[in-house]
């Protein structure tokens, strides 16, 4: 074990703590200076006072939070090395998760730690892909770590939505997907495939895809459901209408002529989530690691050590240990273990 790494980081009620820095990542509660992987709630909250951040991030809690969550905010682009004081050193590496999503690269002592946040190897067109970081320790997630999850080509998933709209073109297609991340991703990845029409957005989706549109992503037409007066919302059969996985359960989407109840998740990979959310259809759609990829990068970093922070500890650890890699868990509490 890294004894030597673990003299400095060290796990707190608050989170990962990065002691002669005196900083946290991805803190749970408020602190005096956080290092943000991503956007996401359970991994940037409101009320730190200095935030170390990609500028993509820094603006993702600003339209979350309002600006005064985010005073303290020091954008880092990826590459960019800030000092933290007493000699670490701090820099951000794309981890191919969401918009601005990054890996804390922690510099200390001779030693350099990677924390991944949440990341995925997939491609994405709405953030820069993952970047190897060789390191001493690799701090990653395991919220798909068991064999099973093996996630399909995005593509794949989307040519199952289209052929769905054309077989049942009567039907409002009402897909269920993450305000952050997961709906721009899947707007894009429609566009590609030739989905032509105005998307219709329930209104929970709207700022942060206004945001994304303020960094130069083209989603073409799309329009608030809420802009559709009820007498016309049978102009809606045949459209998907992209709205968060809770309005699937409620009256909104009952609104809707004849809905087609639709998820996108990594999670839609197991049948009983799939009821859960009343899913018709399912789309594995995660922008988090698979199995595999969970397995490679670890491997890839070259990290003797590597800690799980979350998810399904055991099995990864297992894996990692059977490849003569120290791997440990942390149990960090308040990770949203059910998002994706």
């Amino acid at each position: 074990m890294n004894a030597s790494v673990e003299n400095w980081m060290q796990v707190k009620p608050q989170g990962l703590y990065c002691a002669p820095a005196d900083c946290f990542i991805d803190p749970h509660d408020a602190v005096d200076r956080a290092v943000i992987t991503h956007g996401h709630a359970d991994h940037a909250r409101a009320g730190h006072g200095a935030v170390f951040a990609t500028p993509e991030t820094i603006d993702i809690m600003r339209t979350r939070y309002q600006e005064a969550s985010v005073a303290g905010g020091v954008p880092l682009p990826y590459g960019t090395r800030q000092d933290l004081g007493k000699g670490v050193t701090l820099w951000l590496a794309p981890a191919g998760h969401i918009l601005g999503s990054a890996q804390a690269v922690l510099e200390y002592d001779s030693k350099r730690v990677v924390i991944s946040g949440d990341f995925k190897r997939h491609p994405d067109p709405t953030c820069p892909p993952f970047e190897v970081v060789p390191c001493d320790v690799f701090v990653t997630e395991a919220t798909f770590a068991l064999p099973v999850f093996k996630h399909p080509p995005l593509e794949d998933e989307i040519a199952k939505l289209m052929r769905s709209l054309t077989t049942l073109p009567d039907r409002t297609h009402m897909v269920g997907v993450y305000a952050l991340g997961k709906c721009q991703r899947v707007m894009l990845a429609l566009r590609a495939a030739g989905y032509e029409y105005p998307f219709y957005i329930h209104g929970a989706l709207k700022k942060l895809t206004e945001l994304y549109e303020s960094y130069g992503f083209d989603f073409g037409d799309w329009i608030p459901v809420s802009e559709i007066s009820v007498k016309d919302r049978d102009m809606l059969r045949g459209k998907i209408v992209l709205c968060p996985p809770s309005a699937l359960a409620d009256r909104w989407s009952r609104r809707m002529p004849d809905p087609l109840l639709t998820m996108a998740s990594g999670w839609m990979q197991i049948r009983a989530r799939a009821r859960q959310r009343r899913a018709e259809m399912a789309l594995i759609v995660s922008d988090h690691a698979d199995w595999d990829d969970l397995i490679e990068t670890a491997v890839a970093t070259g990290a003797p050590d590597v800690w799980i922070t979350h998810g399904r500890v055991e099995a990864l650890e297992y894996a990692l240990r059977a490849r003569g890699i120290n791997a440990k868990a942390l149990n960090l509490i308040g990770r949203d273990e059910e998002a994706d």
